[in-house]
């Protein structure tokens, strides 16, 4: 047996055991879809991972190879430890990490292809091409979830109760990652240069400030019995706090915090229907909304959006416009023709 059928017959033991992996994960997963389409789609997933494997299997056997029976069961192992380690993560570490296994077995199958070009070996380089081309569009549909996650959109998953707890002591709130943090620190800063005569801003920023995150904390002790309720809880408690504390800034002259924390509730989607940035949304008709939606391409006018829409209509072919609109800039971001 020469070194390089050696070398063959060890990357595709190799990418076996990371394709039962990348199966196990999958079928993980499924728990955390957004909705049954991505359930179905995931679902689908593992099947043709699955099949993969069965073909990994048989093309191991037909060039005289053992098929090894410990490292993929090792490898779904590795996948339960994964998801289970991963609940103390927020979603877009185990995202991440999601990622990185994908990108794993493209640069794999890609070793695989040259080793099996230079035998000669037309049936391994088509196996080769049908994994890479297999792993590129989920490294791609990934890179897409992580993109939407980080622009604060409706990700493909959602977060499990342990997940949440992490992800909320992460972002300042439950506010989307991007600008949350930002805002409250900008605010801060007004806050600190306010006059003596509006004291009582300050004081009370503090104490929305200080009131949010002691309710945050306690939902996160929780949140494994009611992840659900606490998060609106936390979320309605925040909203009234920046509401009250955004009017009496405004009213006591301090015009910049007041535009710093109305920013921040843009960014959590709780501002009147005036303020949306579809002009005369309220009295658009689902097929006129969903047009205008289209018509959106800044990620936090997106997300006020589909916050007002889903606390006040609720119409599911605008919100679908919204989320699909979403996927399509979180695309054109990170480079993926939609």
């Amino acid at each position: 047996m020469t070194v390089s059928t050696t070398t063959v017959h060890q990357q595709l033991r190799a990418i076996l055991a990371l394709t039962h992996t990348e199966i196990q994960i999958a079928e993980t997963r499924q728990a955390q879809a957004r909705t049954d389409a991505i359930r179905k789609e995931l679902a689908q997933n593992a099947e043709n991972a699955r099949e993969r494997a069965l073909t990994i299997e048989n093309a191991l056997r037909d060039r005289g190879g053992l098929v090894d029976v410990i490292r993929p069961v090792l490898g779904r192992f590795g996948a339960v430890a994964k998801t289970l380690a991963e609940q103390t993560q927020p979603l877009d570490e185990a995202l991440l990490d999601d990622l990185a296994l994908e990108q794993r077995l493209v640069a794999r199958s890609t070793y695989l292809k040259a080793l099996a070009t230079g035998q000669e070996d037309q049936a391994l380089v088509g196996l080769a091409d049908q994994l890479i081309d297999a792993h590129t569009a989920t490294v791609h549909w990934l890179t897409t979830v992580l993109a939407e996650e980080a622009l604060g959109g409706p990700a493909a998953l959602r977060r499990g109760p342990s997940q949440w707890a992490s992800g909320l002591a992460a972002r300042a709130l439950t506010a989307p990652a991007l600008g949350a943090s930002w805002a409250i620190d900008r605010t801060a800063e007004f806050a600190r240069q306010l006059p003596d005569p509006v004291d009582t801003i300050r004081s009370r920023f503090g104490r929305a400030v200080d009131e949010a995150t002691e309710t945050a904390s306690r939902a996160g002790d929780a949140v494994s019995n009611a992840g659900a309720a606490v998060s609106k809880t936390v979320a309605a408690g925040r909203d009234a706090a920046l509401e009250a504390v955004e009017d009496s800034a405004r009213d006591n002259g301090a015009a910049g915090a007041a535009d710093a924390l109305h920013q921040l509730r843009e960014i959590t989607g709780t501002v009147e229907a005036e303020d949306l940035p579809i002009e005369g949304y309220v009295d658009l008709n689902v097929t006129d909304a969903v047009a205008a939606v289209k018509e959106l391409t800044k990620p936090a006018d997106l997300r006020v959006t589909l916050a007002y829409e889903e606390a006040h209509k609720n119409r599911q072919r605008v919100i679908s416009a919204v989320e699909i609109r979403f996927a399509e800039v979180a695309k054109d971001l990170v480079g993926i023709d939609s």
